[in-house]
């Protein structure tokens, strides 16, 4: 059965940005979608957020028909999950993606989650298709280090202008553009 998981990032939920909008247009497809809430920013780390993702493998909810859809810290989560677990997926969707890189506060809400480059292209023998959503003016991930995250997990790189971090302070309470990526 096909699925689709939508990820969101640090400091986000089910319930902001573009993902009810998305999630929203999905099921108006008939299409079965899930958005998992994870601890943020309390108790956020790799292992708590994999613990809530792993009861969805274990019923066999996570399959090579599903679609990850991912935003921010999301898109890691599901990379370093995915490799760990010897998952394969049909598609991975990164949105603001990123690996490895410091912040000016909060830098323990992320290190967790994060992977040695050699490590993450192993993304690629999992993942039929990787798909990297970035913009130029991310005021938290550089289009520099964005580039270089798709580049290292080999996906489709699709810089769209001026979309900041995807986010409602940009005007992403939906996101036409993944639109045509998704099937």
């Amino acid at each position: 059965m096909e699925s689709y998981f939508i990820i969101h990032g640090s400091y986000g939920n089910p319930y902001k940005n573009w993902i009810p909008s998305l999630s929203s247009q999905l099921r108006k497809r008939r299409l079965s979608c899930v958005v998992p809430s994870f601890t943020t920013p309390y108790k956020q780390d790799y292992q708590s957020w994999s613990t809530i993702l792993m009861s969805y493998v274990k019923v066999g909810y996570i399959t090579e028909h599903t679609t990850f859809i991912t935003h921010s810290l999301g898109g890691i989560f599901i990379m370093k999950f995915l490799i760990d677990n010897k998952i394969k997926v049909k598609k991975n969707i990164t949105v603001a993606g990123f690996n490895n890189i410091q912040f000016d506060k909060d830098n323990s809400l992320y290190d967790s989650f994060y992977m040695e480059d050699e490590q993450l292209t192993k993304i690629c023998e999992l993942c039929n298709e990787i798909i990297c959503f970035y913009s130029d003016n991310d005021p938290y991930i550089s289009k520099e280090k964005a580039e270089l995250f798709a580049n290292t997990v080999k996906g489709k790189s699709v810089l769209v202008n001026n979309a900041g971090h995807f986010n409602e302070k940009y005007g992403y309470k939906e996101f036409k553009e993944i639109i045509e990526y998704i099937n």
